[in-house]
């Protein structure tokens, strides 16, 4: 554990550095790395007053606190550091990358192991929470602002609050954490629920075609699945996905040359309203055999005298 060694790291795991002496004397993360290990063989020869006075020192010049009795390894790299905590019990492998406000936190008051053990090549983002006594894998990833309070895989990608394992290992091989790029599982869940969603709405069509359920002629199925068809090409610039799959189009009903599009959004103050409502009617009228349009757009998240109506109405 040289300080060669340290500088290296900085070298290998900071593109923003430029010299020898500007790490030396401009980088915190190195500074408290080098005050832990003195502190820690304090605390090792149970000298804990002297100990915990070197780390409060190193906390008041760099703004990282390290306890003394904390483990850390090789090669680790605190870039920035403002902000950190390393509890007492934690353990940091080797060649572990930490960014500013990750706290390595215990969960409990006993005076047992009550903080993670992270093991070699982990990468910790920006304000992370990692708490108790659990085992960060080898290799794995931790995005911006997550909490994590269960094991993580070696290897695995873990993000939000609470942190959830959001896509598979990382391959050999690969180092970093691209942080503008770390998938989002809750994302993956909505996108199945819509999948399933516009797949019963697809049978429930073919069953009207069919002639199975009545009340409608067959040019206005015709007529309506035209329309569908066209409002795919109307998409939503928030989430990137056209407001038919989305769910926005509650209902369209034709009659003869007129159409009812029934549109449902988060709430009808949305500032995109006018854009997509404006959008909507120009795919639909664009539709040969569509004279004229009209748009309806419900706030049913909130309305809630219409859910309970519909729901005395099924009961």
């Amino acid at each position: 554990m040289g300080i060669r060694e340290d500088i290296q790291t900085v070298f290998d795991k900071d593109p923003a550095a430029r010299s020898t002496i500007e790490v030396i004397c401009c980088y915190p993360g190195i500074h408290a790395i080098w005050a832990h290990r003195i502190a820690h063989a304090f605390y090792r020869r149970r000298l804990y007053f002297p100990a915990r006075l070197v780390s409060h020192i190193a906390r008041a010049l760099t703004g990282i606190e390290i306890h003394p009795g904390a483990k850390v390894g090789r090669r680790v790299f605190i870039d920035h550091g403002s902000g950190v905590v390393i509890g007492e019990t934690a353990e940091v492998g080797d060649d572990v990358l930490i960014y500013m406000g990750v706290v390595l936190g215990g969960t409990a008051l006993e005076q047992t192991k009550r903080h993670p053990t992270i093991k070699d090549g982990v990468i910790i983002g920006s304000g992370a929470s990692v708490l108790g006594p659990i085992i960060v894998g080898r290799g794995a990833k931790i995005g911006a602002g997550s909490v994590v309070v269960h094991p993580v895989p070696a290897g695995a990608t873990v993000v939000g609050v609470p942190g959830r394992l959001a896509g598979p290992k990382c391959q050999k091989g690969q180092e970093r954490l691209d942080r503008g790029d770390l998938p989002d599982p809750m994302l993956r869940v909505v996108s199945r629920m819509l999948d399933r969603q516009n797949r019963i709405e697809d049978r429930l069509r073919a069953v009207e075609q069919s002639g199975l359920v009545g009340g409608k002629r067959q040019e206005e199925i015709a007529l309506e699945e035209s329309i569908r068809a066209a409002l795919k090409e109307v998409i939503d610039p928030e989430v990137g996905i056209d407001v038919v799959d989305l769910g926005l189009i509650k209902g369209i009903t034709v009659q003869d040359s007129s159409v009812l599009v029934e549109m449902v959004l988060t709430t009808a103050a949305c500032p995109l309203v006018d854009y997509l409502t404006d959008r909507v009617r120009s795919q639909v009228l664009d539709v040969s055999g569509v004279r004229d349009v009209e748009i309806r757009v419900f706030d049913e998240p909130w309305d809630w005298d219409r859910f309970f109506g519909q729901r005395d109405v099924l009961r």
